[in-house]
């Protein structure tokens, strides 16, 4: 049996699709569950007598969602996570047998837009580098798309008709092999409420030495960005480079840390003048101020410093203040 996990927030609109296409699936068994959302999402899957729904009376994050729907799974040895608005159009069977060989952590398929066409720079990605995050934040890799560390970073000339060992498949599709994903200590749920938390995922998956694999014909229809879109934008901003500083200050050295923080700080200046010049509202200024004062923060402290950047505490001080 394979399980799915589908973590929702916010995302009525394509929740009903997603269940639907899982369910002309053979022998899976799915989890959804849903971070509070305000839009009636819960009650959707709930119209799926297969459908396990798991409703958090908070957004607990992605992270935290899926580890919640795996720990729902006991009886999968593989587990696919899957966004809400993505549909699964075939070889999940293949996908589950690439992930249970020996030796492999993790799989990913092909992530198709509407209109047919590999979802290139986001299906499949290398593991980033300093540079690349640093040219990302700064804007090079929008102006200068060709440059080296965005080339390597995105794979530009990967085949996506070959099955290949890869470093990060998209998160949006991935299946997991429960025991790897037992051994490095399950998704981190710090990386609060999304983004970054399937690159450290696999970057530990690497770090532990586990294979990661990509399958194409496993194929799902994506959209993208649905439950991020329904973010406000200064949370989006926030919870985005939030994850950003936090994924330098585990994962790189002290100079590679202070390059990603230093272009964060750098890049702060233009956006928020950008942010005036299109119209947003003047505290669309105090969203940068906050950011640069926490790459400031990431700069200067050590590897690994924690920084909660929305003055919020972390999912783990909040647990730790429960047992106080």
């Amino acid at each position: 049996m394979t399980g799915i996990v589908i973590v929702s927030y916010n995302s009525a609109d394509v929740l009903g699709r997603a269940l639907t296409a899982c369910l002309r699936l053979a022998n899976v068994e799915i989890v959804v569950v849903d971070n509070a959302s305000a839009d009636g999402s819960a009650e959707i899957a709930r119209r799926y007598a297969e459908v396990k729904v798991i409703a958090n009376k908070s957004n607990r994050g992605f992270a935290a969602g899926s580890n919640q729907g795996i720990c729902a799974l006991p009886n999968c040895s593989a587990v696919l996570l899957l966004n809400p608005d993505a549909e699964p159009l075939g070889g999940i069977d293949e996908l589950a047998g690439v992930v249970l060989s020996p030796g492999v952590g993790a799989a990913g398929g092909r992530l198709l837009s509407h209109n047919g066409s590999t979802q290139t720079g986001f299906n499949v990605r290398r593991l980033p580098s300093p540079e690349a995050l640093a040219c990302e934040v700064l804007g090079v890799n929008r102006i200068f798309p060709r440059n080296p560390w965005n080339r390597s970073w995105r794979m530009a000339g990967f085949n996506p008709d070959r099955p290949a060992d890869v470093e990060q498949p998209a998160g949006a599709f991935l299946m997991l092999n429960r025991e790897a994903w037992s051994a490095v200590g399950h998704l981190d749920e710090q990386f609060h409420p999304a983004w970054f938390e399937d690159v450290d995922l696999c970057l530990r998956l690497k770090q532990a030495g586990y294979v990661i694999r990509y399958v194409p014909d496993a194929v799902a229809r994506h959209l993208g960005g649905h439950s991020a879109s329904s973010l406000e934008w200064h949370k989006r901003q926030l919870f985005w480079y939030d994850n950003l500083l936090r994924f330098a200050a585990k994962h790189y050295s002290a100079a590679g840390r202070r390059l990603v923080a230093a272009a964060v700080m750098l890049g702060s200046v233009p956006r928020s003048l950008s942010a005036l010049i299109i119209g947003r509202s003047p505290g669309s200024v105090s969203v940068y101020i906050e950011i640069f004062r926490a790459a400031w923060a990431a700069f200067c402290g050590p590897r690994g410093a924690r920084h909660d950047y929305l003055g919020l505490p972390s999912p783990r001080e909040e647990n730790r203040a429960k047992r106080i």
